[in-house]
């Protein structure tokens, strides 16, 4: 496998952070779940997905469609 280019405060992957509006708190979230999951701690799945959708920058990855009119 290629390397992956990484952030170089935090040594996460770059691709992690884009779109985020504090890079630095998503970087320190995912480097603090990795951690508790290579020690075997539980992980609560429900706010780590919570936390990541709240750095979102707000974009829909999906389009809205614009219904037809029918005439």
């Amino acid at each position: 496998m290629h390397r992956v280019p990484k952030d170089p405060k935090s040594g996460v992957p770059k691709k992690y952070l884009s779109g985020a509006k504090n890079k630095r708190k998503k970087a320190a979230e995912i480097k603090r779940t990795a951690q508790a999951y290579k020690e075997g701690r539980s992980i609560d799945v429900k706010a780590v997905s919570k936390s990541r959708t709240e750095q979102a920058n707000g974009k829909s990855k999906t389009t809205k469609r614009k219904r037809k009119k029918t005439a």
